[in-house]
């Protein structure tokens, strides 16, 4: 992973948040706020109880992620095969790009409910009645394994990283920035659900993930088409040397001290 891919990702996230999640899970948000908050208890324990709901979310999205980056790992075992993956993540993250901006409904006919299940309904619904901080973060657990277009461009973001570690980091990163816009819904919910407000930053989220789609496109035609100079470079970004003040790189005369 790159400095640039993990600035994008929490750019994505954080501005579909407000465009997608807000309509998405706000149900949610409102539904548990009302029946397990207690408005007359202290601030303190209101953020704890949404601080607990959001962290289980990331909790799932990182299990997400590190599945996700499992299996791109087990693909990606040459530099050959891991441009194939670049290729094949970057034109499914643009169809879900171009999904969110409205063209077609790539990501409607790929979602499916767990919500008509009677496990989840019962599971939920018991959450619902309990106040502890456990039942918050299980309440956000199960909420992160519904699905969702943002969650589906971010999985697929995970798997290009063929790597557990890096996949869970990947859906950890989504998971963090959507907080701010769930956790503050209660408080300016009008606000942002105007919909200029969250079509625009929706728009926003839609072409970053185009843009990274296309990015992550021309990584793979790299990887392809030179592979031996691909797999140099990311040896050569692996060696972190250490020793000598000088971060093991030879010493100008001088300059070390």
């Amino acid at each position: 992973m790159e400095n640039i891919d993990l600035v994008i990702i929490l750019t994505t996230a954080f501005l579909g948040s407000f465009g997608h999640c807000i309509g998405m899970c706000g149900g949610i948000v409102v539904a548990y706020s009302s029946s397990k908050i207690d408005q007359t208890s202290s601030h303190l324990t209101q953020t704890l109880s949404h601080l607990s709901y959001n962290f289980g979310r990331v909790a799932t999205y990182s299990m997400i992620g590190a599945l996700f980056g499992l299996l791109g790992q087990a693909i990606a075992f040459t530099p050959t095969t891991k441009g194939i993956l670049f290729l094949l993540t970057g034109l499914l993250m643009l169809l879900a790009g171009l999904s969110l901006l409205g063209k077609f409904k790539f990501l409607n006919s790929a979602e499916f409910s767990f919500s008509k299940y009677a496990w989840f309904q019962n599971s939920f619904r018991s959450l619902l009645k309990s106040k502890s901080y456990r039942s918050f973060f299980l309440l956000g657990m199960l909420n992160g394994i519904i699905p969702c277009g943002l969650v589906y461009s971010f999985a697929i973001m995970a798997a290009a990283t063929a790597s557990p570690l890096w996949g869970a980091i990947v859906m950890a990163t989504f998971g963090l920035a959507t907080i701010p816009a769930l956790f503050f819904l209660g408080t300016v919910t009008k606000f942002l659900q105007k919909g200029s407000l969250r079509g625009s930053m929706m728009k926003a989220a839609a072409l970053l993930v185009v843009f990274y789609a296309l990015f992550t496109m021309y990584k793979g035609y790299n990887f392809v088409a030179n592979p031996d100079k691909m797999q140099a470079m990311m040896d050569d970004m692996r060696e972190t040397p250490k020793s000598g003040k000088c971060g093991g790189m030879k010493c100008a005369p001088g300059k070390c001290g």
